[in-house]
């Protein structure tokens, strides 16, 4: 038998918030974070799994999906802190955050903001790593974006799932194994909200030359803190080299390159991410939050004498 999977709408002082919520109170929390664009929709292939041994807390990030749109404030903080606010209503202390693509930004938001609410980190298909970024999201940030967006939405979805393979033959544009999910995401944008949500999330974190948020100045402050890195070898939305790199400004990470699977891999290859994925749930240990500790890491970053800006 699969796990129950409970809808709810959770009251917020940013908003209402909608989720799936899987497992047991009890056990240890996960929350997963989906990517621009997409719903808590996006890990129906992985909640039941994830839900035998911990409580899965899967919402629709503020404006997406079924949730309430914010005041207007669509940055990685701002979605860090709608999250804090879910979880406190449903007096969830501690969770292992798992973030796909801008998930992935909004989890090392989590952390760097809330490091004492804060066991693990998960990136899948991350962003924030480097600027490269798709050519198709890069053009979503444009003038007249609204517009394109609005009338690729009101395709059918049958029609989208036939042309967009065609269109994997552009080099860096499209996973051919991608084309699914992006389908259903166009799908999800006929709704004005929601487009509304997905263009200005975008407009906040990319621009017409890439990628205009890192996290690279602040991962060392993930020192001690279990961290999963996951991707795929044909992903042509986020460059793998990213998350190689990674490993250089991460030792301690743990990576997993998945063959043949694109932007989405827990939704075209489930199978292959989640072995690795539950082994890293097992056998890490949970981040424990220090202040003494955590203020030194501060302090040293605060400390270099770096000229940015002209300025010391």
């Amino acid at each position: 038998m699969g796990a129950e999977l409970i809808e709810q709408v959770i009251e917020t002082p940013g908003g209402a918030i909608a989720c799936t919520t899987a497992g047991r109170p009890g056990d240890p929390a996960l929350l997963l974070v989906h990517g621009l664009g997409a719903s808590r929709r996006t890990w129906r292939k992985v909640i039941a799994a994830l839900a035998v041994e911990h409580r899965v807390i899967a919402p629709d990030l503020p404006g997406h999906g079924d949730s309430e749109a914010p005041s207007g404030d669509y940055s990685l903080g701002a979605h860090a802190t709608a999250l804090r606010d879910l979880l406190t209503v449903l007096d969830v202390p501690k969770v292992t955050v798992i973030g796909h693509s801008l998930g992935g930004g909004v989890g090392l938001q989590f952390a760097y903001q809330f490091p004492e609410r804060t066991q693990r980190g998960v990136l899948i298909s991350s962003g924030g790593l480097g600027s490269e970024v798709s050519l198709m999201l890069r053009a979503a940030t444009l003038p007249g974006a609204d517009t394109i967006v609005a009338q690729l939405a009101r395709i059918p979805q049958g029609v989208t799932r036939r042309v967009l393979p065609l269109m994997s033959v552009l080099p860096k544009f499209l996973a051919l194994e991608d084309s699914g999910p992006l389908a259903s995401t166009l799908q999800g944008l006929s709704d004005p909200r929601s487009r509304l949500a997905f263009l200005r999330t975008a407009r906040s974190v990319i621009d017409w030359r890439g990628q205009t948020v890192s996290a690279l100045r602040r991962l060392h402050l993930l020192a001690g803190m279990p961290v999963l890195l996951a991707w795929g070898d044909h992903d042509q939305t986020i460059p793998p080299a990213h998350h190689r790199a990674f490993a250089d400004l991460v030792p301690t990470a743990t990576l997993v390159e998945i063959a043949g699977a694109g932007h989405f891999p827990h939704e075209t290859a489930a199978e292959l991410l989640l072995p690795p994925l539950l082994d890293f749930l097992a056998t890490s240990e949970p981040f424990e939050y220090s202040e003494e500790r955590w203020r030194k890491l501060l302090m040293g970053d605060a400390g270099r004498t770096d000229v940015v800006d002209g300025q010391h």
